[in-house]
């Protein structure tokens, strides 16, 4: 079994604003490292396999699923599966450091569940499905289906906002930032 440490999870509607809310805590809180994902997606312009994600076929990624090696895993969108891989969390704790979750809705309620007493889990909403839409068309990261598909998923990611620690509206992002740097450096600190 993994060893018990602090964990912070991050998570919200693709377009939300997680990522750069995850990059702002990770400046400004030293010992805070992002822990890795494992995806089957392709990999995205400006990526780096090992930085932002572990890029790996669905064959080793349903592997790794058979050899129990991931702590958590979903199929988050047809096909696309994304997963937190237990060495990646070991090698994190045995170097003291705070963990950094970014990761979608159900990962993150299963890490809750693991983690109960260790982390805090963070929701991240924004005031409207267009502008969600809007975010996801300025990244230029997806086309025009996958954007579809990511904003059909909101309404029922929403509807687990309920089971996290904290619910935080996206509405300003320096605001934002701020008010979820403040919740995680006294989860850190206590």
């Amino acid at each position: 079994m993994i060893k018990q440490s602090k964990i912070i999870i991050l998570s919200g509607p693709s377009g939300s604003g997680k990522t750069t809310i995850s990059n702002y805590l990770i400046s400004k809180i030293p010992n805070l490292k992002l822990s890795i994902s494992c995806t089957t997606r392709k990999i995205r312009k400006n990526e780096k396999n090992g930085k932002d994600y572990f890029f790996i076929s669905k064959k080793i990624f349903k592997s790794k699923i058979k050899k129990n090696q991931f702590l958590e895993w979903e199929e988050v969108y047809n096909n696309i599966f994304y997963g937190t891989l237990k060495n990646e969390i070991n090698n994190l704790l045995k170097k003291k450091k705070y963990i950094l979750f970014d990761i979608d809705v159900k990962g993150s309620i299963n890490l809750k569940k693991l983690y109960k007493n260790e982390s805090i889990s963070i929701f991240i909403l924004t005031n409207s499905k267009k502008i969600l839409k809007n975010r996801l068309i300025n990244r230029k990261l997806n086309n025009y289906k996958e954007i579809k598909i990511r904003l059909e998923k909101v309404k029922k990611e929403n509807n687990y906002s309920n089971l996290f620690d904290f619910i935080i509206l996206n509405e300003k992002l320096e605001k934002t930032k701020n008010k979820i740097f403040n919740i995680v450096y006294n989860f850190i600190k206590n």
